[in-house]
């Protein structure tokens, strides 16, 4: 009866005259429309054209949702054969074709038909649109369609934005603006369709299809089903849902128009040269779905974000290097609050170390190291400058205030892509069980209390167990990464030896760079290398879970690579900021390794440097690494794919005519969690943003560059280089946000300990209020940090350590010096120093959450308008579905004849 109402539709050709809005062939130009007196030979070579493109049958009517792969010489035969006979069971149309390019492969195109459309878009309460939209009612629908224009006039007396689309550019960018409600094949009335093959969109059609892969049987038992078990089995070779066409046109898209959706995701995003541009977020939305329009609309976010960050940090960064000349310090800076205040102080004390000509530090291992004057560590106080300065303090508390900024905004920014895309109901309705699940725990079934319907239960033991054995894998694994930190650490400790009596000159000059510069290289070749093996076990616990829904998974997996990545990627970082000299001893009581190796200590001018070199070398490699193999990566393979092609003997004619499904084979497959790698790279970005900003504050600068290339890197590797993945919905990021807000917190902390124990901003504020010249006067001079450094270093008698030197030394440390009654013990400084660092910490600490929490509710997750536009929609939507049903049962009763009342029935 269904198909009886709307027979004018059925003989329609994919290439009609569609709404632009839902479909993609409006976007050609020259459109082929089928007339009812055409002779039959033309619309026969119609036909052969249209299934020679690669998107139909070959009868170039039925177009083809999905594509199945297999190899002739498979041993699954009879698998594969009541799989298929299973597929066309539940209504869909198979057609085999083979591989022009290799004998024995053979492709299994897939179509839908409408009436199997209805049935699974029924099951799956997928919303479609049923009526045009009303936000307003008829008296504010006048004032604010007056103001609307007065806006528009002012707008257009601006100069216009360039990093806006043209409207020219994407001529079907608009939505279709309609209410919608879940599809019922009983209320199909209620719905406009004004053309079955393009009611529901491409993306539509394959998840429909994709649903039923799914849930398909290929022998008997209920554990034998699914598509991924065919591919695990190796059944079938791939399955991926078709791309709309090449990406590329012969002809300029300004004059003749995009091809398709492909084709203007390529001209208008996926370029190069559309880097300043942003980013068409519906038609992306439309071409690969939700859960990937979320990931784009996320990073673009994210990526604006980081302009005011970049910003300030370059500031700070600039302001240590424009500061390094003291002549001209009291002139072009002059600071109003004492935390930029006492930069112009700290250049006295890199000042200090510069002439400090007649100064002997003590040696800093114990063979090769000989005494050194302290200017000889001039270069490395100037550098330290750069990143520890006055402007530190407030780069770490501005940088924990934008990431609350930053999360809040984007929680507001969802709220209003939610509702535009029709997500705002979904996640309750449409959370469907894991095949795997189903099919482990079909035998256990209790009665599900949302839905009321039975469904497979996992009993608490067995669910008990199964986390504990993940639990302790995860520990297993985090103790692999500290055993891997631990054996770098003995090769500094090792190669600390050997750099200092290299016979190079220059390296034996700077042993302590050489040894952090190669302890660094060391450190990202072992942590690229135990990332492979972290990807193997997460996934292997993952599954050994069992979680219940496909997010469930993605979130225990996500959970686990970014526990082992962070752990992986920080913890050197973290042995640097926190444990790097703070447990070396003294000299003539040093604390060495296995009574063997000297603990290294820091720098005199610090162990700044080196957390800033730590970082710079592992953020930058890594997302060099990073983009390689994101992109390089697959243009190398599928480089290679097609040199074996030639070396088969295959011409480029025929490379061309190669049929689209054949294309897409060609190319390489999006991993089973590739969004996971992309949010996981930014995550882990996030946290080099945040987490030690104070240390270097040009992080956010380059995420910054890296973002705007990854953007486009990502956007053309999805267009070109990987199969159209298949279209999922998603409401959000998932665990991301959580854990985005855990980084958050954890920068907080993190900086406050950077900045108190790490740099020496502590250590100064102490000397000039309590042993400074300026101790009762005030803190107003810059005099006021004179004689900080021979204050900070003790003094030690060189006699002592046998080793034939004569007079004293000098090393970082407040310890009373040998001439006192308590020789090399803690000065009361030392515990002035302590205490001041506890201390700031706390309110630090205390400070920062509570701005941050303030700001958090001063903004509300979803915008006012919005909300009133929400429930007014739910109002509008219970009253029309009331008044098309009545309308409806009017009718009915008018056609039969039967008298009919207004009341409702």
């Amino acid at each position: 009866d269904v198909g009886k109402d709307k027979d004018t539709y059925t003989d329609d050709s994919e290439h009609g005259n569609y709404d632009a809005r839902t479909d993609q062939s409006l976007l050609i130009q020259n459109k082929l429309t089928r007339q009812k007196t055409e002779p039959r030979t033309k619309s026969s070579l119609k036909s052969d054209a249209m299934a020679s493109s690669g998107l139909f049958f070959k009868d170039g009517k039925k177009r083809i949702d999905y594509i199945l792969v297999y190899k002739k010489s498979s041993p699954q035969v009879e698998k594969r054969s009541t799989f298929e006979k299973n597929l066309r069971a539940e209504g869909l149309m198979l057609e085999r074709e083979p591989a022009v390019t290799n004998s024995d492969i053979m492709f299994v195109k897939i179509h839908c038909p409408w009436e199997t459309l209805c049935k699974y878009a029924e099951r799956m309460n997928i919303r479609m649109p049923f009526r045009k939209k009303c936000y307003y009612t008829d008296w504010r629908s006048k004032t604010m369609g007056s103001l609307q224009r007065n806006i528009r006039e002012l707008k257009s007396w601006l100069p216009r934005n360039p990093m806006k689309l043209d409207k020219e550019a994407l001529p079907d960018l608009e939505e279709t603006d309609c209410y919608t409600a879940p599809f019922s094949r009983a209320r199909i009335h209620h719905f406009t369709i004004n053309n079955k093959d393009s009611f529901f969109s491409n993306s539509t059609r394959s998840r429909i299809v994709h649903h039923v892969l799914q849930r398909t049987k290929y022998e008997d038992g209920k554990s034998k089903m699914g598509i991924n078990r065919l591919l695990n089995n190796g059944t079938y070779e791939a399955a991926f849902p078709p791309h709309e066409g090449s990406h590329k046109s012969r002809h300029p898209i300004k004059t003749h128009g995009a091809q398709n959706h492909r084709h203007l995701l390529y001209e208008r995003w996926a370029r190069w040269g559309m880097w300043y541009k942003y980013q068409p977020l519906d038609l992306i939305r439309r071409y690969f779905g939700e859960k990937i329009g979320l990931y784009f609309a996320w990073l673009g976010w994210y990526t604006g974000m980081l302009i005011p960050a970049a910003l300030v940090g370059l500031f700070v960064f600039l302001y240590g290097l424009f500061t390094m000349d003291s002549s001209q310090v009291s002139q072009v800076f002059t600071l109003c609050i004492f935390v930029l205040h006492q930069a112009s102080c700290v250049l006295l004390v890199f000042k200090e170390i510069c002439e400090a000509n007649e100064t002997i530090m003590c040696p800093m291992c114990e063979r090769n190291c000989t005494l050194q004057k302290l200017n000889e560590s001039c270069i490395y106080a100037k550098v330290t400058h750069l990143f520890d300065n006055g402007g530190t303090v407030f780069f770490a508390i501005f940088m924990a205030i934008w990431a609350t900024v930053f999360l809040e905004f984007w929680k507001r920014r969802r709220a209003v892509l939610t509702y535009d895309w029709d997500l705002i109901d979904w996640e309750d309705e449409e959370e469907e069980l894991r095949p795997q699940f189903e099919a482990k725990y079909s035998q256990v079934e209790r009665v599900n209390p949302i839905t009321g319907k039975p469904e497979p239960f996992q009993p608490f033991p067995d669910k008990l167990s199964r986390l504990m054995v993940s639990v302790s894998g995860i520990f297993f694994m985090i103790s692999l990464v500290l055993t891997a930190v631990f054996a770098v650490v003995v090769y500094r400790l090792v190669a600390m030896e050997q750099f200092a009596s290299f016979k190079w000159y220059f390296i034996k000059k700077y042993w302590q760079f050489a040894t952090s510069g190669t302890g660094v290289c060391i450190n990202f070749m072992i942590i690229m290398s135990l990332n492979v093996v972290y990807e193997k076990v997460a996934y292997l616990l993952t599954d050994l879970e069992h979680p219940r829904t496909e997010s469930e998974w993605e979130n225990s997996f996500a959970l686990k690579m970014f526990l082992f990545q962070f752990v992986n990627l920080n913890s050197s970082i973290f042995y640097i900021a926190f444990f790097l000299g703070r447990f070396a001893g003294r000299p003539g009581k040093y604390n060495k390794l296995f009574n063997r190796w000297r603990l290294e200590e820091c720098h005199p001018s610090g162990c700044l440097i080196d957390l800033c070199l730590q970082m710079g070398v592992i953020m930058v490699l890594k997302q060099m690494w990073n983009n390689f193999m994101e992109l390089g990566y697959p243009l190398l393979q599928n480089w290679w794919s097609r040199r074996k092609m030639k070396r088969r003997g295959q011409s480029m004619e025929n490379k061309i005519s190669l049929p689209q499904w054949e294309k897409d084979w060609n190319l390489q497959p999006m991993n089973l969690h590739g969004l996971m790698d992309e949010y996981l790279e930014m995550v882990l970005q996030f946290g080099f943003t945040t987490i030690f900003v104070a240390a270097f504050p040009l992080a956010p600068l380059l995420a910054l560059l890296n973002n705007i290339i990854e953007i486009r890197l990502d956007a053309y590797k999805f267009v070109t280089q990987w199969r159209r993945p298949m279209p999922a919905r998603a409401t959000d990021i998932g665990i991301w946000y959580g854990i985005l807000e855990g980084i958050g917190v954890l920068a907080v902390i993190t900086n406050a300990f950077v900045i108190a124990i790490t740099s020496d901003y502590i250590p100064r504020f102490v000397y000039a209020y309590k042993y400074g010249p300026c101790t009762d006067q005030g803190y107003r001079q810059e005099k006021c940090l004179k004689g900080y450094v021979n204050s900070s270093l003790s003094v030690f008698d060189l006699s002592e350590l046998g080793m034939g030197y004569s007079g004293y030394c000098r090393y970082r440390d407040y310890r009373a010096p040998p001439w006192s009654s308590t020789p090399y013990e803690f000065t009361l400084q030392f515990w002035h120093v302590l205490a001041a660092r506890l201390a700031f910490i706390i309110v630090f600490e205390h400070l920062v959450f509570g701005i941050k929490s303030f700001i958090a509710y001063l903004i509300p997750d979803i915008p006012k308008d919005l909300c009133d536009r929400m429930r007014r929609e739910k109002y509008l939507v219970q009253e029309m579905m009331y008044e098309a049903e009545l309308e409806h049962l009017q009718r009915e009763r008018k056609k039969n004849g039967k008298q009919y009342h207004h009341e409702w029935p």
